[in-house]
């Protein structure tokens, strides 16, 4: 078992288009990072602050910006595969509840594959709540997404994800290292 998670029976997809980041402070193995928004409308503007696992590369703007999300982490080269990459997405709270978050994307995801299993994950966040949800898709590749609500005066919910092979070898170091990452993401 992961370090703050317990795996449950059944349930989650990605939301909204990302919010910009204004800019992201590097962090070289083990350190940590920053990733800002610009105020947006009735949105403060936010720094999401985390730790970088030994070996990864954090990237804003290069990688990131190019596939349109906020911020990834990923070991070695960048290879424009999905899997094995740490993505986060930030957009302004539209939907009630976290809840809500979850059951859209899992509704996303099954219309995408309607076969896929799919497992809630609780996640024992000391700052926020946070639901995951592990998606084991028919193609053999499985997405582990988590939902994080921040306070509601910062306007923002974000998302951390991974895919992974169903059969990676690396898959419990890789699935560790994850919510790690998780786990130290804080709102200033």
């Amino acid at each position: 078992m992961l370090a703050g998670v317990a795996l449950l029976t059944s349930s989650l997809v990605f939301a909204a288009a990302p919010k910009p980041v204004v800019a992201a402070t590097p962090a070289t193995s083990g350190q940590h990072f920053a990733v800002h928004g610009a105020r947006d409308g009735a949105v403060p503007a936010w720094t999401l602050n985390a730790v970088a696992p030994p070996g990864w590369t954090a990237d804003c703007c290069t990688y990131a910006k190019a596939i349109g999300v906020n911020f990834v982490l990923y070991r070695g080269e960048w290879t424009g595969n999905p899997q094995r990459v740490m993505v986060l997405n930030v957009w302004p709270r539209k939907l009630p509840t976290l809840t809500a978050e979850i059951a859209a994307d899992r509704k996303h995801y099954l219309q995408t594959d309607p076969a896929a299993k799919v497992r809630d994950i609780t996640i024992h966040h000391p700052g926020m709540p946070c639901q995951a949800t592990w998606y084991q898709g028919t193609d053999k590749v499985d997405d582990i997404v988590v939902f994080c609500a921040p306070a509601a005066a910062s306007g923002i919910r974000w998302s951390w994800s991974m895919t992974l092979d169903a059969g990676d070898t690396s898959r419990r170091a890789l699935l560790d290292a994850f919510m790690r990452v998780v786990m130290t993401s804080s709102l200033e």
